[in-house]
């Protein structure tokens, strides 16, 4: 989902995520309707945020077990899942320090991690990569690569067009809450010209360069 700050981005993955009530309209999320089947969209999803949820006075490998153990997974079996994130995502050598330590890629990292304890069906993911650096934000498309290709339907907002262009087999264009536009890259291209990038059809389908 491609749009600017105040498009209505995050209130969307609210909504889908259960988190915020809709005034009209229908929703449904993996073939449950919302709200009335809210539990159970909830056992199928998970949602890493703008805002790192994690404890900064644990270190790393103690909130991916934490998480382990309220998902109900034992101990042994918390703590195996652990160490295979904390490799998957790079993270071996700053498990065991403080999270409060992390730089912001390796706390991007780290939530995320923590997001697919247990793999969803559906990971919503709103504006991983806002203030990374490009080092940091090519190590965040990769994982989500990964784990698109292991089965796992990611919902990514963002307001790169690069990152949309890159990672997204399917866009939304969003502005004042409404979807103006939607297709894959290469359809969304089409649309404004031969010779289109992902910026012109940006421009135009927002109303800031044409109508929709």
């Amino acid at each position: 989902m491609l749009g600017q700050n105040g498009a209505g981005k995050t209130t969307m993955v609210k909504i889908l995520s259960t988190l915020l009530n809709f005034d009209s309209g229908n929703v449904q999320v993996l073939s449950h309707k919302l709200p009335v089947e809210s539990n159970a969209v909830r056992k199928k999803i998970s949602l890493t945020g703008q805002y790192v949820a994690l404890d900064e006075d644990l270190t790393g490998e103690q909130n991916l077990i934490l998480i382990g153990r309220l998902f109900g997974f034992k101990k042994i079996d918390a703590k195996k899942r652990a160490a295979e994130l904390l490799k998957q995502f790079n993270l071996v050598e700053a498990g065991n320090k403080a999270v409060k330590t992390y730089s912001g890629g390796m706390h991007r990292r780290l939530d995320i991690a923590a997001s697919i304890i247990k793999t969803p069906e559906l990971l919503f993911l709103d504006e991983p990569t806002t203030g990374l650096d490009p080092r940091s934000r090519n190590a965040v498309w990769e994982f989500v690569r990964e784990l698109a290709d292991n089965g796992t339907t990611i919902f990514l907002t963002t307001q790169y067009l690069e990152e949309a262009d890159r990672l997204a087999d399917l866009i939304a264009v969003i502005e004042d809450g409404k979807i103006v536009a939607e297709g894959t890259p290469t359809e969304l291209k089409n649309l404004v010209g031969e010779q289109a990038t992902l910026d012109d059809v940006f421009l135009t389908f927002t109303g800031m360069g044409g109508n929709v």
